[in-house]
């Protein structure tokens, strides 16, 4: 019975230790530096913190031209100086880049304004810029999970944000939004 306990305590730490594995976080900055032998970008944050990610085979990469893609001095189409949103997981020790996405060019368009309606069940988010325009986003599976982790559905209206988005099939599609 005890060597029974003992093993539910491990697979559970186990499981435990999976999950904590999955959760993603979104990281806004300006690339810094691209090591394509280590296969890691550096990311500095506005408030200067500098993060290093690693990427894999699986590492998707959005808003980049495809002739900046196939430019030599580029990974993917991303060089030193490019603003991002990286979308990560920890594996380990190591921060795993999972999307990243940058912004601006070809890119991800900011649109500026106030929250009027939130609902990450439903992927929905409403904001008003201040020319008092609406425009109602659909979010990807990681804004809904990864963005504004500090702006609760309830409370969240009227807060002042930035939205990083594309245009899909005639859709804004917010891919990172944030506090401002």
């Amino acid at each position: 019975m005890k060597l029974i306990c003992i093993a539910l305590v491990v697979l559970s730490l186990a499981a435990f230790a999976i999950a904590v594995e999955d959760v993603a976080e979104a990281t806004h900055g300006t690339i810094t530096k691209i090591d394509k032998s280590a296969k890691t970008l550096a990311i500095k944050t506005a408030d200067g913190t500098e993060h290093v990610f690693h990427w894999t085979k699986e590492t998707t990469v959005h808003g980049v031209r495809a002739s900046d893609a196939a430019a030599e001095d580029s990974w993917h189409g991303l060089k030193e100086g490019s603003e991002v949103v990286a979308h990560s997981t920890t594996r380990g020790s190591e921060d795993t880049a999972l999307e990243v996405d940058k912004v601006g060019d070809n890119g991800l368009k900011k649109t500026e304004g106030t929250i009027k309606e939130i609902d990450r069940g439903s992927k929905k988010l409403v904001v008003e810029t201040a020319d008092g325009t609406e425009h109602t986003f659909r979010l990807t599976d990681h804004a809904a999970e990864d963005s504004g982790k500090e702006l609760v559905s309830g409370t969240a209206k009227g807060t002042k944000i930035a939205v990083y988005s594309t245009q899909e099939a005639g859709r804004k599609v917010a891919h990172f939004f944030e506090k401002i």
